[in-house]
């Protein structure tokens, strides 16, 4: 990701959308709509060689606007296509595993929380973020209440970072970022039939500019 200009609030986190016509150059539009922190690539079913080719698609693009990817799900897939992270949803073994063998190359990150004291747990383990959200369940214009609820408790008790899942709607981005999380995830938001990507993600920003709280120096 770039360093320079980067503000002090919330920022965007993307997630890449399934595979449809004209993704990568949607992709790519998003990324060039304003700061972005990360790009996130899930899975979505696909098999280990159709997502490698996908996966190393979507890190070039997002190293050609100096954004990190994060690929979800398979650390050896995101060596492979030389990511900046790897994403786990899985069992807390699967994390420390990840966390021993690849957090010294690049940053692990852990999705799928649901609790208080399921974040606790994987917190221990040190991953570089926590998600709070689950992909392709941002379908309402709001944030889910317990994402918004696990990030506001999050950022109040504990340093680590953590990400929480937007609405469809672009305006959910404020209620993400008055809980006080370092990130905020957005999918269908940027990505939805008829959105031009490169619009949302500069209203994203703008939104984000004038509402947002400032982090401490």
């Amino acid at each position: 990701m770039s360093d320079q200009n980067t503000p002090n609030r919330c920022r965007i986190v993307l997630i890449t959308p399934p595979d449809g016509p004209g993704i990568d150059e949607r992709v790519a539009s998003a990324l060039g709509g304003g700061d972005v922190a990360s790009l996130i690539v899930p899975n979505y079913g696909r098999d280990e060689a159709t997502f490698q080719d996908f996966a190393g698609r979507m890190t070039g693009i997002a190293h050609e606007h100096n954004v990190a990817c994060v690929v979800a799900g398979e650390p050896r897939i995101a060596a492979r296509v030389h990511a900046d992270g790897v994403h786990i949803e899985g069992s807390l073994e699967d994390l420390e595993e990840a966390i021993e063998k690849h957090q010294a190359k690049m940053m692990i990150g852990c999705g799928d929380i649901r609790t208080r004291d399921d974040a606790m747990v994987f917190g221990e383990a040190e991953p570089d973020y926590l998600f709070f959200g689950k992909f392709g369940f941002d379908t309402k214009p709001e944030p889910h209440p317990r994402n918004l609820a696990l990030g506001e408790w999050w950022s109040e008790v504990m340093q680590l970072p953590c990400i929480v899942l937007a609405g469809s709607d672009i305006a959910s981005v404020i209620a993400v970022a008055k809980t006080g999380a370092d990130f905020v995830a957005i999918g269908n938001a940027v990505f939805g039939e008829g959105v031009e990507p490169a619009k949302m993600v500069a209203e994203a920003n703008a939104l984000l500019d004038a509402s947002a709280p400032r982090f401490e120096e």
